[in-house]
């Protein structure tokens, strides 16, 4: 069992609250993860979970199990740092076993444990090396390692894979994603990384200046954003965000006008740049003119200079070829546009 429940959780330091008033409550076996801006109070949360930081008011229940003021060592949680922290004089047999040796386990037990949890990270064949002889994504992996012998009833990952380079990340992600439907152990991840949150996650938890904005799956928070700071949080480009004043007087499209004569408590529309057509000759829609072109291969983002509307970031196929300065109109795909009122609810 891995189930965590969080009551009205707070943390203070001094005068200065960092965590809000937080419920929530996560399933045993679930990937759960944080995400949110620096300082929103991501790290803080997950480390309040695993007792290595008091808290202020709230509960944390376990498994049933009240553990708010337990110390880490009573919680069965096994945490992963973004920092490997391993000993450089050990091996990685070593290193995996370490915590059970300390705990009197025996050598047979040990042993076992290790080559489990070798197989599974397929570092087997490394299991006699030195850190020092390891690439940085093996190195994650004999940490995570040391955390699977202790078969711990949640791991709680602090941006784990922050220190490695883009391809070990890719790697990674495939090798958590395995990890998790191996173990089918819960998993609470904080990261600043979209890509291994949309892509990870079971559901996501928003966080904003130590609240939560949001709780969902990817598709959900995607999708159907609860609020402007979600909707251009989650998302690689951001969502476009369009002042409702500004569209009304610009836009040249009869059916855009009508869906916002519909939608009258709207002051503001969003609309991804995937969910936009470009079109070359200025007929109707947001007129405009290319400024910046970024080519991915596949894909290809056109910033276009709307005027007093401001720059629209528009996903067009990469074979696409478009000039810088080239007059454009730029269509929202009415079925996507997202509607937010006054206070920057979703409507």
């Amino acid at each position: 069992m891995g189930s965590i429940k969080l009551n009205s959780i707070e943390k203070w330091f001094d005068e200065l609250q960092v965590i809000k008033g937080i419920d929530l409550e996560i399933m045993d076996g679930e990937f759960i993860i944080l995400v949110g801006p620096s300082g929103c109070g991501k790290s803080t949360l997950l480390r309040m979970i695993g007792g290595l930081e008091e808290t202020s008011r709230g509960s944390i229940i376990l498994d049933g199990n009240d553990v708010t003021d337990q110390p880490p060592s009573k919680r069965g949680l096994s945490m992963v740092f973004q920092s490997y922290a391993l000993y450089p004089h050990m091996t990685v047999r070593e290193n995996m076993g370490f915590s059970l040796k300390v705990a009197g386990t025996q050598k047979e037990v040990i042993d076992d444990k290790v080559g489990q949890a070798a197989q599974i990270l397929k570092l087997e064949d490394f299991l006699d090396r030195r850190p020092k002889d390891l690439s940085g994504g093996q190195r994650q992996r004999v940490a995570i390692g040391r955390s699977i012998v202790r078969a711990p009833t949640a791991f709680l990952f602090d941006e784990p894979l922050s220190n490695l380079d883009a391809s070990l990340r890719v790697e990674m992600r495939l090798e958590l994603a395995r990890l998790h439907q191996t173990l089918k152990t819960t998993m609470v991840y904080v990261t600043h990384d979209q890509v291994e949150a949309m892509t990870l996650a079971d559901r996501i938890v928003v966080l904003e200046s130590g609240k939560i904005a949001q709780i969902g799956t990817p598709k959900q928070l995607y999708e159907q954003p609860a609020n402007l700071f979600v909707a251009q949080f989650v998302g690689s480009p951001k969502m476009n965000i369009i002042s409702r004043q500004v569209a009304e007087s610009v836009i040249k499209n009869d059916k855009f006008l009508e869906v916002l004569i519909k939608n009258k408590q709207a002051a503001n529309i969003g609309v991804r740049p995937e969910h936009f057509t470009l079109q070359r000759a200025q007929k109707k829609g947001f007129l405009g003119s290319v400024s910046v072109i970024e080519y991915l291969g596949a894909d290809c983002f056109i910033f276009v200079n709307c005027g007093d509307l401001g720059t629209i970031n528009v996903r067009v196929e990469g074979s696409e070829q478009y000039m810088i300065d080239e007059k454009v109109s730029v269509n929202p795909i009415l079925e996507h546009v997202h509607f937010f009122d006054q206070q920057g609810h979703r409507l």
